[in-house]
């Protein structure tokens, strides 16, 4: 043993082997699942701009393209979102073939299957387009392509299982659910009260090794409707008919609905979104031992499996329903600002107004940005478990601020229901987001630092370990190698932060693209100090840092900002470097480090070790946290939205755009009329004039402006009308609902 392994690593290796915290299986499991990839970069304080700038941009293919304009915008014209959710209370049949026929459930499954063996760039696009259409089937396409039997087929199940399923799947035969939620276990795994033993039956004439089931499960997605169910139970084999252990851990099987014992088709209505949902059941349900997804080999580990195939999917499908929901509020806001007028002008001159529209082209911005670099990402190889955590919780929290910022522009337009209203289903639609593939209140307080520190640190995951090892002689070797690596990598991000602190980034590493370098090199410095704040509450507070929340949310606050706003700087650069749409990047990445350093200030604020808290900030913070984007930033991002542009077409592009019917159609003829009329309304009013009539009586407009002047008037009038209904209508709508439930 050397003299600094005998005097001061010892010491320290048994003080912190006393308080380090213990880990249950399904929190080292969720650890273990996916990778990491720029997170990490961020998490070493010293972000290579190369390594980002390098990525492929998400791209589709020629087919991934012909599908989108294809099948896709066709499947969109079908829709008609008031039907399906007022009337029917579900997708019309012929949309249900129409899925089937083209292989919507299939888009994740290679073709060798049946599948369409799309990139995640694609899936993301399809639910993207769907969802500025339709929620509700958007929801129906998204589920059977994210976590759930196919994904996990792919990745864990027998060739058997593969031959057998996925081609069903693909096609449509078979439409898939996943049960993960025991009735009172929720986000607690641990506490899963759905049940498997391993017994043996006689089956088909012969004697069966099987599994008897007994789960109730609820809010699961097309459970109504589904032919297949995915289950996660707790494993039991009290006889040893497999040998060893008899508690054998969370395992996932596959449950025709169609098995004796299981009941499916009751439905919940969650936020009066009608999407499938609702619960299953089984009550001593049967199935043969080759129902284990994966075979034997894969019992018990059901939740590593669910966190390795949720390290991806949840990157993709509630970030691509919230960047739609982004751009489609932006795109309508900026539309109703631009034809709505009030004393004479229009609502988007005012500047309470532009303040709301330019947070929405802003986070319509930053959201498509980061889901195209979060697809990258997974189509190059990557399974970025925390990025995808990060993607999920800030993309549906930003998709509630950008819907509540439309609705307040709107007022009562998006107050009032019917099929005129293109706002109010969205609106209720919010909280399913928020609630659904970890709660975001978790998500944000425990997953984001409480993973990504272990995972994205460079030695911390070392250390642990080390700090584990049964064998203490050698955990000591291990640990003194890996912590005073550690010393020397903190003592470097300390001097490099307090030197971008006290500078103000002017020396940070930044790319040489002009317009846009100084936000690389605010990203530089928040990266460096964010190194030394988790490093500092780390060792402050060692295993009682997970107990503290509410300073892991902030920490894992500011690792999510630094990831947005790199992914806005990438979109830029990968989108053609437009000098027009830096108003638009430069306003998002202010915001996020304006967000950064009140999550920094936060943690400095509230972090127990006061003499440390006060030094940090002297170190990091030197002149105060960073103000929010200026007044004069937020009024050139809302210009984007209220006229016809490039920018504001790269802005809300992909959107499904219909050409007839109520609702968004009359919006978009209306901001075109009123575009095209733009010069002869300028005119009347430089005349004080407002009757057209008149107008071209005296001569102020000549006949053709005249003609554009009532077409944008009669198609203003048309498009902030609301809906009317008659007393009965109502009725008969109620009526209905107290036939439902007493059927």
């Amino acid at each position: 043993m050397t003299w600094r392994q005998r005097r001061l690593s010892k010491p320290l290796y048994e003080r912190m082997a006393a308080v380090m915290p213990r880990m249950s299986a399904t929190e080292r499991e969720a650890i273990e699942a996916g990778d990491t990839w720029w997170d990490a970069v961020l998490f070493s304080g010293r972000p290579h701009w190369a390594t980002l700038l390098s990525l492929p941009s998400a791209q589709l293919s020629a087919e991934e393209r012909a599908f989108l304009e294809g099948p896709v915008n066709h499947l969109c014209a079908m829709l008609d979102d008031w039907d399906v959710q007022w009337r029917r209370r579900d997708l019309p049949e012929a949309v249900w073939r129409f899925l089937r026929e083209h292989r919507f459930f299939g888009m994740i499954i290679p073709k060798a299957y049946g599948g369409l063996g799309f990139s995640a760039y694609a899936h993301s696009e399809v639910v993207r387009r769907v969802s500025s259409r339709s929620g509700p089937t958007a929801v129906t396409v998204m589920v059977p392509n994210s976590l759930g039997p196919g994904e996990l087929l792919m990745l864990f199940g027998t060739e058997a299982q593969r031959d057998d399923w996925l081609p069903r799947l693909a096609d449509g035969r078979a439409i898939p659910c996943f049960g993960l939620t025991s009735e009172t276990a929720g986000s607690d795994a641990a506490g899963m009260t759905d049940t498997a033993v391993v017994c043996r039956e006689h089956r088909d004439g012969r004697d069966t090794l099987g599994l008897r089931l007994n789960f109730r499960k609820r809010y699961i997605t097309l459970g109504p409707v589904a032919s297949v169910l995915g289950v996660a139970v707790r494993l039991s084999d009290p006889q040893g008919l497999l040998g060893g252990a008899s508690e054998r851990g969370i395992t996932l099987v596959l449950v025709p609905a169609d098995t004796p014992g299981v009941r499916t088709g009751a439905r919940h209505l969650p936020a009066m979104q009608m999407f499938q949902n609702g619960p299953i059941e089984g009550k001593d349900v049967f199935v043969p031992m080759d129902a284990v997804i994966g075979g034997e080999e894969h019992i018990g580990d059901g939740w590593r499996m669910l966190m390795t195939a949720l390290a991806a999917g949840r990157g993709i499908s509630l970030p691509s329903l919230s960047a739609a929901a982004g751009a489609y509020t932006a795109h309508v806001s900026g539309a109703y600002a631009r034809i709505r007028e009030q004393f004479g002008l229009p609502i988007g001159r005012f500047e309470g107004v532009q303040e709301k529209l330019g947070m929405l082209a802003a986070r319509a911005y930053m959201l498509d940005a980061a889901r195209r670099m979060t697809c990258a990402a997974i189509d190059a190889g990557h399974r970025p478990s925390v990025m995808s955590a990060i993607m999920k919780y800030h993309a549906t929290e930003h998709m509630r601020a950008s819907v509540n910022d439309a609705m307040d522009i709107h007022g009562g337009k998006a107050v009032i229901d019917g099929p005129a209203n293109y706002l109010g289903v969205l609106y209720r639609a919010v909280p399913v987001g928020i609630t659904v593939e970890g709660a975001n209140i978790l998500t944000r307080n425990l997953i984001i630092f409480g993973q990504g520190a272990i995972r994205c640190h460079p030695f911390l995951r070392d250390e642990m370990a080390a700090l584990a090892d049964p064998d203490k002689a050698r955990g000591l070797r291990r640990f003194d190698s890996v912590f005073w690596r550690h010393a020397l990598h903190t003592a470097g991000n300390a001097l490099r932060a307090i030197g971008h602190a006290w500078t103000g980034g002017v020396f940070a590493p930044a790319p040489a693209l002009a317009d846009v370098r100084p936000y690389f090199r605010e990203i530089a410095r928040r990266s460096a100090a964010f190194a030394v704040i988790a490093d500092a509450c780390l060792a402050a507070l060692g295993g009682a840092l997970k107990r503290k929340e509410m300073l892991s949310a902030r920490l894992g606050d500011m690792l999510s900002e630094l990831y947005l706003a790199s992914a806005v700087l990438k979109r830029w650069h990968d989108e053609g470097r437009h000098h027009e749409d830096v108003p638009l990047a430069a306003m998002a990445v202010t915001a996020c480090m304006a967000r950064f350093d009140a999550a920094l200030d936060g943690v400095l604020a509230n972090l127990p070790a006061r003499p440390l808290a006060w030094t940090l900030r002297v170190m990091l913070m030197p002149w105060g946290p960073q103000r929010g984007p200026s007044d004069a930033l937020v009024r050139r991002c809302s210009q984007i939205l209220l006229a016809p542009s490039a920018s504001r077409d790269r802005l809300v592009s992909g959107l499904y755009h219909p050409s007839h019917g109520p609702g968004l159609a009359e919006l978009e003829r209306a901001f075109a009329a009123v575009i095209a009329a733009e010069g002869a309304q300028a005119r009347l009013r430089e005349a004080r004039q407002e009757d057209v009539e008149a107008a071209l009586a005296s001569g102020v407009v000549t006949a053709q402006e005249a003609g554009l002047l009532r077409a944008a008037h009669a198609a203003v009038a048309a498009a902030v009308r609301v809906d009317v209904f008659a007393p009965g209508e109502l009725a008969g709508a109620a009526s209905d609902d107290q036939d439902g439930k007493n059927t």
